[in-house]
């Protein structure tokens, strides 16, 4: 047993949850997502969400985070409290551009069909990115691989190879939800407004780094 001094809940956990609730806490500093519909994801879900929801909260509580339980698509999600946490990922200039589109395709999608996923490709994306930041150049194919492998390590999005790995552009991109929840605009008009600011800096070659609510 660690020395350190351990949660005020850990003696109430039996010794076979305790490496289960471990990888949980684990995957969510680590991910800030664990996605319950695939993998060890399923049974990690189904533990907090049966048994240690409250725990789970205590734990993250002192370090500004929230925890989300979502239903449908299964996800357990923690989300910085705005003004109280500091674990804030910076996204590069090519990654907010992308992150940016994402967000606005998923949200046009939830206001007109009410969907909870969005499907793509690479190409696709592409064409996108050159339609809403018409005055920044879009991503070069190795530049989007690189943003799109890191979303995808934040879990806000899953991505599919194509068959034909000569072809990078057929990759399949979902927009998970947890994309539009991590980068937590009020409105559309708040999206609209750091899109703008985003595109005037970009002009001049000053966009920078930005920095989203995703620990």
């Amino acid at each position: 047993m660690s020395t350190l001094p351990w949660p005020y809940f850990w003696p109430n956990i039996p010794d076979t949850d305790r490496q289960p609730l471990r990888d949980v806490l684990s995957e969510l500093l680590r991910h800030g997502v664990i996605l319950g519909d695939e993998g060890s994801g399923r049974d990690l879900f189904r533990l907090v969400r049966d048994h240690y929801t409250k725990e789970v909260e205590a734990y993250f509580a002192p370090l500004g985070l929230r925890l989300i339980v979502l239903p449908d698509p299964p996800l357990l999600q923690v989300q910085p409290v705005p003004g109280e946490c500091d674990l804030l990922t910076q996204f590069t200039q090519q990654e907010t551009l992308i992150a940016l589109v994402l967000w606005r395709l998923y949200d046009d999608a939830l206001v007109t069909t009410r969907t909870k996923g969005v499907v793509l490709t690479a190409n696709d994306l592409f064409t996108q990115c050159k339609v809403i930041f018409d005055r920044i150049d879009a991503p070069s194919p190795s530049a989007l691989r690189e943003s799109l492998g890191r979303l995808r390590r934040k879990r806000l999005i899953r991505l599919t190879e194509g068959s034909d790995p000569t072809k990078p552009a057929d990759a399949v991109i979902e927009i998970l939800p947890t994309l539009h929840r991590t980068i937590d605009f009020a409105s559309l008009e708040e999206w609209q407004t750091r899109a703008t600011a985003f595109q005037e800096a970009g002009e001049g070659g000053q966009a920078g780094d930005n920095q989203f609510s995703s620990p």
